[in-house]
């Protein structure tokens, strides 16, 4: 799902259903079986209950973290905290986060 921000081309551009979202995550699962399929930034609008139904369709990985912001600072999120307990509750397993050198 897209981050509107403001001044850029697409801003002003209506939200993906998520029905299409589902579809994208299951085809890319079943085109490209062995890669990521990660949600990021727009997840930030999706329901656990969307979130959880994105995860059945194949996504396997997510952009958290622990500044309540995502790609861009007009992308607000969850906070890891967050992500963790709705992991928690669809009995989800985190791997550990990528250490930067």
């Amino acid at each position: 799902m897209l981050s509107h921000v403001p001044g850029t081309p697409l801003a002003d551009q209506k939200d993906v259903p998520v029905t299409d979202i589902l579809r994208m995550i299951a085809t890319s699962r079943i085109l490209m079986p062995t890669s990521m399929v990660r949600l990021s930034a727009g997840r930030s609008k999706l329901s656990l209950s969307d979130q959880a139904l994105c995860f059945m369709a194949g996504a396997n990985s997510i952009f958290s973290s622990e500044e309540k912001i995502m790609l861009t600072k007009a992308a607000a999120s969850q906070d890891y905290d967050q992500d963790k307990a709705m992991l928690d509750v669809l009995g989800l397993k985190m791997r550990p986060p990528f250490k930067g050198d």
